[in-house]
């Protein structure tokens, strides 16, 4: 795939589909720069690239905050020197219909990272990216597409809004030779549910209920999702940019994911 020594930061990569990217990368031969908030999560994925073949640098900053975002662009260059792809993997999911009482907290929130940091961190990687000739690849969702419940605008919004900024970039960086890209996952199997402060019996029936969602009948592994963002970031891709890669095991086929 022609990554070696080629510099990667992913940002929600303590857990999930972000940590599934770092390691492959890593495996690849990859320079990474993990970000995220639980240090804890954040170590445990270190040792774990370590056994793959080297230590990715460590970066614990919130996404949503500007300041924050501009420091991992920072500390990545300043650590490996240059910058070649930027993957905005971090998001968060909630949930709140139009007239409840924290409606518009939720928006700001789930905007703030799902949208905003991606396109603050963006801003600051693209003079690096310019230099390399890099990529970005934003890790979006089929709630992009279609609504996910009657409580989901916030997270379907932000998605949506994800897929255009893309698209929109894509065209300003193409003669810089920048390519950018999405990938649309259906279901994979992370901790998002868990983060979003559910208990255990609702997420069983949310995971069931994507489960049924699919056309293919299950929900995905984070490496399959590693798999396609190492394929956009290579040279392989280098024909792709604007482009969205639907990763969903058929959840569009069968009228998008269901969640309640």
């Amino acid at each position: 795939m022609n990554l070696e020594n080629k510099v990667v930061i992913v940002t929600g990569g303590s857990s999930g589909i972000g940590a599934a990217i770092a390691k492959l990368f890593i495996k690849e031969g990859a320079k990474v720069a993990i970000v995220g908030r639980n240090e804890n999560k954040l170590r445990a994925v270190t040792a774990e690239c370590e056994k793959l073949g080297s230590k990715p640098l460590v970066i614990t900053a919130d996404v949503s905050k500007d300041a924050e975002a501009k420091k991992i662009i920072d500390t990545t260059i300043s650590q490996f020197g240059q910058l070649d792809v930027l993957v905005n993997n971090a998001g968060i999911g909630k949930s709140a219909g139009i007239s409840d009482p924290n409606a518009l907290q939720v928006y700001d929130e789930v905007m703030g990272v799902n949208l905003r940091s991606v396109v603050v961190l963006s801003h600051y990687a693209t003079p690096h990216l310019v230099k390399s000739k890099g990529n970005i690849i934003n890790i979006s969702s089929v709630a992009s597409l279609g609504v996910m419940s009657a409580k989901s605008f916030a997270y379907c919004a932000s998605k949506a809004g994800l897929d255009h900024f893309t698209r929109c970039i894509a065209l300003e960086l193409a003669p810089s030779g920048v390519r950018c890209n999405n990938v649309n996952p259906g279901p994979v199997q992370t901790d998002i549910l868990e983060n979003s402060g559910m208990n255990e019996a609702y997420q069983a029936a949310i995971w069931n209920n994507f489960k049924n969602s699919t056309a293919l009948g299950r929900i995905s592994d984070p490496i399959e999702i590693a798999e396609v963002v190492l394929f956009l970031a290579s040279d392989k891709a280098q024909c792709i940019t604007g482009s969205s890669f639907i990763a969903d095991n058929g959840t569009i086929l069968k009228g998008g994911l269901k969640a309640a």
